[in-house]
């Protein structure tokens, strides 16, 4: 590799550290990863087309050729939240809140990612892919539970606006080799960057283990390790199957957030797996379908129930409340076809669970991951026989989950209901050396 291409691939992988954001569409993951990726609604799994392949299968690296992508995407989710039911507080241990609706700020993002893999030989190849692999992120006003913040934290003495800010960004070293001339293995090591803060939490602090780092503590980091690994085979002519596993990836803690997540400030990374075909219907159309399984049960401060947690442990404890989030699996189906020479297009639709439970509304107006359907499509314009212009749009329908709010009196007299609807537009250059 040549210096000025070392020099060009720091800088981005710089950029990209200094740009992380957020994400949130399959729960807290994103939806697909590569602009190609993307068009198909986050399918392809066995359909590599380009140097960010790694992140949805290793495998299919060695089929990509020398090859360098850089993008950017601009995502915009509208998050918000209403309370409905009995306006009048009931005090302490209760936690009623303000009868309104209220809207998220914050609603533009730029999220880039940059890949780049390399031909060992022509059976075997090493890549870098460094991609946002998932996110969340709310910013509700000050001006919401009557000046005083969604859960009145000023009234606390801590901060009106109430919010969280999830990044997670991966780093993605690949190799790839041949087992036949119709088949791969593939393994990763990933390098996982993530960062997080809180705000407008402080009227938690009786149930929280270490209020002094529950929120209101500006940005915390940590960094973990994991792995991912795959195999892709062409079965017939017509015919190629794919699957990877990546495995669960254990994070450093976010010690200025010891006394919110459960396991003093622990937030691994969920394992998950894949399976994917893509089946060629003529010459030059294709049709993928994957299946993938995201194991959010893996993680105690994802996974654990707000009640009776909160009134059993205090936040931050092992066994300290949570999110809620259960297991969810996602379809996605998407077919692409060669319009001419210089044209690719791309079609795509998934559904599947949101990971959020009637009964974990409340902790979740801060992390509202209710979608459930992503509508895509894009597609490659080739500028010359080395170079190319790839673009995607997203379209996410609104979503809502209802339920009550228990801990609004003896028995429950509010009702919230969290919502969200996204769209994402994404463009990228690729380069064939």
């Amino acid at each position: 590799m040549k210096v000025s291409e070392q020099v060009k691939i720091l800088t981005v992988v710089v950029c990209l550290i200094s740009s992380v954001s957020v994400y949130a569409t399959n729960g807290y993951f994103s939806h697909g990863y590569g602009t190609k990726n993307k068009g198909l609604a986050g399918g392809g799994s066995a359909l590599p087309q380009d140097a960010n392949a790694a992140a949805s299968n290793p495998a299919g690296m060695v089929w990509v050729g020398d090859h360098m992508d850089i993008g950017i995407a601009l995502f915009s989710p509208q998050r918000e939240y209403t309370v409905t039911g009995d306006a009048s507080p009931d005090g302490p241990p209760f936690f009623d809140l303000a009868i309104e609706n209220v809207e998220s700020e914050s609603e533009y993002f730029l999220v880039p990612h940059f890949s780049r893999n390399w031909m060992l030989s022509s059976d075997s190849s090493v890549g870098l892919s460094v991609y946002g692999n998932g996110g969340m992120n709310t910013d509700y006003p000050g001006t919401a539970g009557f000046g005083l913040g969604t859960f009145f934290g000023a009234a606390a003495g801590g901060k009106a606006n109430t919010g969280i800010n999830l990044s997670q960004l991966f780093f993605n070293i690949s190799y790839s080799s041949k087992i036949t001339d119709n088949s791969s293995w593939g393994i990763s090591v990933i390098t996982a960057y993530q960062r997080f803060k809180a705000t407008g939490l402080a009227a938690f602090s009786p149930f929280s283990s270490d209020p002094a780092h529950l929120t209101d503590n500006g940005y915390d980091d940590a960094f973990g390790f994991g792995g991912k690994l795959g195999w892709q085979g062409r079965v017939s002519p017509e015919l190629t199957l794919a699957a990877s596993f990546q495995t669960k990836i254990s994070m450093g803690e976010f010690d200025e957030y010891s006394g919110l997540f459960a396991e003093q400030g622990g937030f691994d990374i969920p394992a998950s797996w894949t399976l994917g075909l893509a089946y060629n219907l003529t010459s030059t159309g294709t049709i993928t379908f994957d299946i993938q399984e995201i194991m959010y049960s893996d993680v105690s401060s994802i996974s654990n129930s707000f009640l009776p947690n909160i009134q059993l442990s205090l936040l931050g404890n092992g066994d300290g409340a949570g999110f809620g989030y259960e297991d969810i699996t996602v379809y996605k189906l998407g077919y692409q076809w060669i319009a001419n020479p210089n044209w690719i297009w791309r079609i795509g639709y998934s559904a599947g669970d949101q990971p959020i439970p009637t009964t974990e509304v409340l902790f979740n107006i801060l992390a509202p991951a209710v979608m459930e359907q992503h509508i895509t499509s894009g597609f490659t314009y080739k500028m010359s026989t080395d170079s190319e212009f790839n673009f995607a749009i997203m379209y996410a329908p609104n979503n809502s989950v209802s339920g009550p709010n228990y801990l609004s009196g003896p028995t429950p007299d509010q009702n919230i209901e969290i919502e969200m609807t996204q769209w994402e537009l994404e463009a990228s250059w690729a380069w064939k050396f």
